[in-house]
């Protein structure tokens, strides 16, 4: 449709389906792995999107048979091996919590396959996320040796009570989407082949809403993330010290090997 040029030099995906939509696409190699080129530039593209006043609703989704599934076991490898890599990421990734949480504009998440690790903050902290049955959400920290710091200890006790945040958070269960839907994780499940149908009927409606009225409501509900921030800030100082301690190479090592971990 109408000209996305100013979305050139990101490695996302961005199309205009109908007006006032955008839709911006994970659609790489390794079910859509966010490498260390993706990792930079996810939180700088909320303020382009921003300028952007043919965008009224965003719509995130990921291309092929997965939403996002994390980041690349490269850019883990070198925030273990490397200081002012694992700063750098640090800075990244709470410059994307606080770009979503102040982006103005409504933004909807269409979930599909895994959703782990940088896509998962995308995808959760949306405004409206839309789950197919068959997703597997899962937030591996725990399961890689590091704390659960990149959203979940503010977000997930939040959306579905304590009990069950502290549950995900410490086992590394994997969650469907219809389990999502059920404890308030997500907003909505759909059948995995009406997915991308929902989704884009929730943006249509928000698209030709009262825009004002509702970037202001969401303004005013991310007021308890915000309330809250200081606990996001404590854990994802504990994840990244966790980048330089002994269980995250067992983590990994575990994961490449294709084996449970062995932590004790």
């Amino acid at each position: 449709m109408t000209d996305i040029a100013r979305y050139a030099g990101f490695r996302m995906r961005f199309e205009r389906p109908e007006p006032g939509i955008l839709e911006m696409i994970f659609d790489g190699p390794n079910l859509n792995a966010v490498d260390a080129d993706i990792h930079a530039q996810l939180p700088k593209v909320w303020s382009v999107i921003e300028e952007d006043d043919e965008a009224r609703v965003v719509l995130v989704r990921g291309e092929g048979r997965a939403f996002s599934a994390g980041g690349s076991f490269d850019l883990i490898d070198d925030q273990i091996a490397d200081h002012a890599v694992r700063m750098r990421v640090l800075r990244e990734t709470r410059d994307l919590v606080y770009n979503l949480i102040n982006f103005s504009k409504p933004v909807i998440s269409a979930i599909h396959g895994p959703a782990v690790g940088a896509g998962l903050i995308v995808a959760i902290l949306s405004d409206i996320q839309v789950a197919a049955r068959s997703a597997v959400i899962l937030d591996g920290h725990t399961r890689l040796g590091v704390t659960a710091g990149d959203h979940a200890a503010m977000v997930w006790p939040l959306l579905c009570g304590m009990s069950k945040a502290k549950y995900y958070l410490l086992t590394c269960d994997r969650m469907s989407g219809e389990e999502a839907e059920r404890i308030g994780i997500v907003s909505l499940c759909a059948d995995d082949d009406k997915l991308l149908e929902t989704a884009r009927g929730v943006a249509r409606k928000l698209a030709n809403g009262a825009q004002e009225a509702q970037r202001l409501t969401k303004h005013s509900l991310n007021n308890w993330f915000r309330q809250n921030i200081s606990i996001f800030e404590a854990s994802l100082g504990y994840e990244f010290l966790g980048f330089g301690g002994p269980e995250v190479a067992e983590g990994v090592a575990s994961h490449r090997e294709k084996r449970p971990p062995r932590f004790v």
